[in-house]
């Protein structure tokens, strides 16, 4: 199941819930203040998770404690409590992950193309590289059932979220955080790529280099400049899924 709605309803209900909470943990004699804004706050970062992109994310997930330091309904709570909320932004989305490409969702059936052009055989690895919140490994086991997934992600709170869905979805990949630019590709048969055109050049420079002689890169949206796709499948959505086999030049 995916949860989808229209901006800036992810926003205005995130941001609702939080003060609701954060009212009604005030309102019990026995929780503090600080106590109320750090749950409040870990409770517009999970919202965040449905912001779409990495602005919208964090735009979600700071929202809250940006609305009670303006209100001043934060007298009591101590200084070092506000270390709180940026800590929770920078374990969404690290520093080292800004270059790469947003918390965006592959769409439902986007990958249904691709068995016809990029046919893997039974137990062939296919790598989700940057798999979020695991949309795209849904895809790939739907197209590919009897593959071997992989997911990698450097966010820690993505990571262990996303284990969570798989396994809710019932979709049977082994979900590691990772770097997927120091992870090494050359085992894979799929690399698939939801990137972003910026992050392009550098994602065909490593797959030239790593995969393996027949092994295939799959770019969603985002083609490689100045390098010949082997193909291209169609999205329900009437956006390209970019296909590469190696060797290329």
């Amino acid at each position: 199941m995916s949860l989808r709605l229209i901006w800036p309803l992810p926003a205005l209900l995130t941001w609702a819930a939080a003060w609701a909470l954060f009212i009604g943990l005030s309102r019990v004699g026995a929780v503090p203040a600080w106590l109320a804004l750090v749950l409040a706050t870990a409770l517009g970062v999970c919202g965040a998770l449905f912001g779409g992109t990495r602005w919208r994310t964090v735009f979600i997930a700071i929202g809250f404690p940006l609305s009670l330091l303006a209100s001043g309904a934060a007298a009591g709570v101590p200084a070092w409590v506000w270390l709180f909320p940026l800590a929770a932004v920078l374990a969404l989305y690290p520093v080292h992950a800004w270059r790469d490409a947003p918390v965006f969702p592959t769409p439902r059936g986007a990958l249904g193309g691709l068995p016809a052009l990029v046919p893997l055989p039974p137990g062939a690895q296919a790598v989700d590289a940057g798999c979020g919140l695991g949309d795209g490994l849904r895809e790939l086991h739907a197209a590919y059932p009897a593959a071997r997934l992989v997911g990698l992600e450097w966010s820690w709170p993505l990571t262990l979220l996303c284990r969570l869905r798989c396994r809710w979805l019932g979709v049977p990949a082994a979900v590691r955080r990772a770097d997927i630019w120091r992870e090494d590709w050359s085992a894979y048969d799929l690399v698939y790529l939801f990137q972003r055109p910026e992050s392009m050049p550098r994602a065909m420079a490593k797959a030239a280099t790593e995969l393996k002689p027949g092994a295939w890169l799959a770019s969603l949206e985002f083609e490689a400049a100045g390098v010949k796709p082997t193909a291209v499948a169609q999205c329900p959505d009437g956006r390209p899924v970019w296909l590469y086999r190696a060797p290329w030049r």
